[in-house]
């Protein structure tokens, strides 16, 4: 019987440490162009091959009543309700940088998703595509990927 106990203690702990989710962590720097005004609210998004949202993997910007003027998001947001608990952090100003951690599961590299960085300034303009790119190794090895919006480059890297 004892065996038995040890087993299954043994096989829990085992358990208790395998990365069942395949996620890995990365590092995601973020460069603001120069603008006058508030922080950039940021959502950096999962989509499918369809440009359809499937996850939220990272909101800058923690006041939630500003979450609407980043309004394709906020409408799959508003249905979905998932927490933003461990995802989220300040809004990044003018010309500032910031490092983001980023979860990323391995199942969808490679596999036909994209990335998509939406910003918003109050009182500014808001920018569905300011980064959209396909979910790559190639990315995920320090790519430069250039802005549209007050995004001035991202770059990802395995942390």
């Amino acid at each position: 019987m004892k065996k038995v106990i040890f087993l299954f203690i043994g096989i829990f702990t085992l358990m208790s440490f395998t990365n069942v989710s395949n996620t890995d962590p990365y590092k995601c720097l973020i460069q603001m162009k120069n603008y006058s005004g508030e922080g950039a609210y940021i959502v950096i998004s999962l989509l499918d091959e369809n440009d359809e949202y499937l996850k939220t993997i990272h909101v800058r910007g923690e006041d939630d009543e500003w979450y609407h003027d980043i309004a394709e998001w906020w409408d799959f947001q508003g249905k979905n309700k998932a927490s933003l608990d461990g995802i989220t952090g300040a809004t990044i100003s003018g010309g500032s940088r910031a490092v983001t951690s980023l979860e990323i599961h391995s199942e969808w590299i490679d596999k036909n998703y994209s990335l998509r960085f939406e910003t918003a300034v109050e009182d500014k303009a808001y920018h569905l595509d300011d980064i959209k790119v396909k979910l790559t190794q190639e990315l995920l090895k320090g790519q430069t990927l250039k802005g549209e919006g007050f995004i001035r480059f991202v770059k990802i890297l395995p942390q």
